[in-house]
Parts: C-alpha cells; sequence; structure tokens
C-alpha cells in the first residue's frame, strides 16, 4: 500500500505568486499528444474510413490516439496495429473479474491492445454520478491492468464562477494521489477538461488553459519535480483547428483529449500538426 500523501496545494497563494515551476531544473522533452474521444459516436463502415486516415497520414510531430467505444475496440486493433497511432477505451471497472454485468475489466481491454483508457470524464462524473473515489479505484485497476490511464479533471461553470477551480482540480487529483501516491503518474497523462467548454463550443482562453496546467505541473513537482517534469498535461475543452496552434504554443499544455473534432478526420488531423 502506497504511502498516504497529504495534499494542503494552497492554491490561491500559488497563482498570486507566480512561482509555478523551476524549469532550470526540467530535463525531460516532452512530446505532445493528441487524442480522439469518439465518446457514443461510431459504426463499422464509417470507423473505418476515420481510422484509415489517421493511420495513413502517419502523422510525426505528435502521438496519436484514439479512444473508441469498447465494440469497436478489435476493429481499432486491427485497423493501427504495427502503425504509429495507438488506441483505448473510454472507461473502465474498478474490478478484476466479477458479477458485475456490463461493465468491462482493464484486462479485457489489454487482452486488445489497449494503451490508454480515459478515466474521470466529466460525463461520466456528471451523467453518471461517479465519484473521486471510484475514480481513484478504476485509476488502480487500470494501472495494475498495465494500462495507461488518460485522468480528466476540471471544474463547472458554476464553479469557475465561484472561484473554485483549481479547489476543484485538488479534490479530484488528491483522490487519487492519497491512494496510489505520486509516483504512480509517471505512467498516467492528465486531461484538464473545464465542464464548461466540454462539446459546447466555448472554450478558456490559452492563458486561462496554461494558468491551471502550469499551477497542476508545479503541485506534482511539490511532490516529484521528476514526475512534473515529465507527465503530460493535455487540454480538453472544445479544442478546434482554429484554436489549436495557440492552445498548444503554450509552455505546460502538451497536448488534446479531441471530441467532436475527432469525429472529422481532416479536423482532426490539422489539430495534431498544430503541435508543429
Amino acid at each position: 500500500m502506497p504511502k498516504r500523501l497529504e495534499i494542503d496545494w494552497q492554491w490561491p497563494k500559488l497563482l498570486k505568486s507566480k512561482v509555478f515551476f523551476d524549469r532550470s531544473a526540467a530535463t525531460t522533452m516532452r512530446k505532445k499528444l493528441v487524442v480522439g474521444n469518439w465518446k457514443m459516436h461510431g459504426r463499422l463502415e464509417s470507423n473505418r474510413g476515420l481510422l484509415e486516415g489517421v493511420r495513413d497520414a502517419a502523422i510525426t510531430s505528435c502521438e496519436v490516439a484514439v479512444c473508441v467505444s469498447y465494440p469497436y475496440i478489435a476493429q481499432a486493433q486491427s485497423i493501427l496495429a504495427d502503425s504509429g497511432v495507438t488506441w483505448g477505451a473510454q472507461n473502465c471497472s474498478e474490478y478484476d473479474l466479477g458479477a458485475y454485468t456490463g461493465e468491462v475489466a482493464p484486462a479485457m481491454l489489454a487482452d486488445f491492445g489497449c494503451r490508454y483508457v480515459l478515466l474521470g470524464h466529466s460525463e461520466r462524473r456528471t451523467l453518471y454520478g461517479e465519484t473521486d473515489a471510484v475514480i481513484a479505484a478504476k485509476f488502480g485497476a487500470a494501472r495494475a491492468a498495465g494500462l495507461t490511464p488518460i485522468l480528466c479533471v476540471g471544474e463547472t461553470l458554476t464553479e469557475r464562477v465561484a472561484g473554485e477551480t483549481l479547489a476543484v482540480i485538488d479534490r479530484q487529483l488528491a483522490a487519487v494521489l492519497n491512494t496510489a501516491g505520486v509516483e504512480a503518474l509517471r505512467k498516467t497523462v492528465l486531461a484538464y477538461e473545464p465542464v464548461w467548454a466540454v462539446g459546447t463550443g466555448r472554450t478558456a482562453t490559452p492563458d486561462q488553459v496554461q494558468e491551471v496546467h502550469a499551477a497542476v505541473r508545479a503541485k506534482i513537482a511539490a511532490a516529484s519535480p521528476a514526475v512534473a517534469d515529465g507527465i503530460q498535461i493535455l487540454y480538453g475543452g472544445s479544442v478546434k483547428p482554429q484554436n489549436a496552434r495557440e492552445l498548444f504554443a503554450k509552455t505546460d499544455v502538451d497536448g488534446g483529449l479531441i471530441g467532436g473534432a475527432s469525429l472529422v478526420l481532416n479536423d482532426f488531423l490539422a489539430i495534431c500538426r498544430a503541435t508543429n
């Protein structure tokens, strides 16, 4: 059992000081990562065009992955195997096996070559009532199965207006860190997705995104500078070809978790190329 990590992040003081992260100590060159989250979209024939198009584009400026619905994971594996594009799922169970009708265990995803699994997406939190504790349990189960969690955090519009953005993210991250420890983040991707900007057409400004990403990295650095230096932090709030380049240019934005635009091949490829 990892030692419990008690967190007191004092976000407002951190932001006011503008002292985020000692970049003189940073040594890792983080490659950008763009992940398509197809959500509950797709059919065999239309999927084929998307998957083959992403595969054949041979993007080299960033790492590329797609997270598809469960029934299409085998199709993604078949088309993307031996390419530079990886694939994953949009959720998993916190249990390894058992009488959990309708659930999918992390090891089942690993059987189909999944590298990634989304955890804590705002739609899972808000529509299906997944708590921080449940997400932390899924996180541990996914890592035990050899998957790389993409841990999603973010605030609602009400929480942002109330000035609670960083307190909310503090709570969401602490649930995982207090059970798994900071070293668990070495094989984890974080995704900041303000709920008010997911699928709404709104997006946070690049400066707002950078501020949150930098604060998250600084808080991880307080426990482990090496982990903070290496972890990819994606932005996931209505990223489109028109705003991707400016977002990705920010120091602490390591790519994007892309929703609707990942279903349009040319848009998704344009977003990937914006990392260059």
